[in-house]
């Protein structure tokens, strides 16, 4: 089974080839153009280096969100445009689960921060089961930096581009149990597809009709003075 796993939620595009399970592509860049612009040459590349035609894909999947706007309706098109193209199937995954299984294994709780603008940031609590599952333990949520920590109590990494750019707020915390992996910036794409297989093989896929982007936050939304923002009623299970 070939799965075409990508990424483009964040400044970094990945893209990766896992077969049962063995990444035999990947690569993550930041080109300084637009992900419109390197998207479907990035793709392109993946699949003239393995041999690989589009038909052959078993599998595709991509992150739906929460994370950059355009990035997840550019992903969400790209993966509609695949499903239409070929009828194989596809699933979504969320970019904090994804982001979580990109860090090095750990037996520590992982929180999955993405930056989110406007001084908030996308978060989620994970743990490893064995070596590629994870157990989500809190809801991806929109909070302010500031409250990262209000309800970890044991020892944990945070990991992520959000994480490294209010490293010095995390830490403040003077927690010593937790501590800021400034290895794990951005997502793996064959952390996408690994979290695909898993979806693949419980029946959750996608279909056109379905690609539809996990914004969490609304792009007009104000800043609130509570401690996170939490969409409730749009929330559907991503992970």
């Amino acid at each position: 089974m070939i799965t075409l796993a990508f990424d483009c939620s964040s400044q970094a595009i990945s893209i990766a080839l896992i077969e049962n399970r063995n990444i035999i592509y990947e690569e993550t860049s930041r080109s300084g153009l637009s992900h419109s612009e390197t998207m479907l040459p990035a793709i392109d590349k993946a699949l003239k280096a393995e041999n690989i035609k589009i038909n052959n894909i078993d599998l595709f999947a991509c992150t739906v969100g929460p994370g950059s706007f355009t990035g997840i309706r550019l992903a969400m098109s790209t993966l509609k445009g695949l499903i239409l193209a070929t009828s194989k199937p596809a699933a979504g995954v969320s970019t904090l689960a994804a982001l979580a299984l990109s860090t090095s294994y750990t037996e520590k709780l992982i929180c999955a921060v993405m930056d989110a603008g406007r001084g908030q940031v996308y978060t989620s609590n994970y743990f490893y089961e064995g070596r590629d599952a994870l157990q989500q333990t809190t809801k991806e949520k929109v909070i302010n930096p500031h409250y990262l920590l209000l309800d970890i109590d044991e020892e944990a990494v945070c990991v992520g581009e959000g994480a490294i750019k209010y490293k010095s707020i995390i830490l403040k915390n003077k927690r010593k149990n937790v501590i800021v992996d400034t290895k794990t910036s951005h997502i793996k794409a064959s952390a996408v597809g690994i979290l695909g297989v898993e979806k693949y093989k419980r029946g959750e896929l996608l279909n056109p009709d379905t690609c539809i982007p996990f914004y969490l936050r609304s792009a007009d939304a104000r800043l609130s003075n509570s401690l996170y923002l939490n969409n409730e009623d749009k929330e559907r299970n991503c992970f």
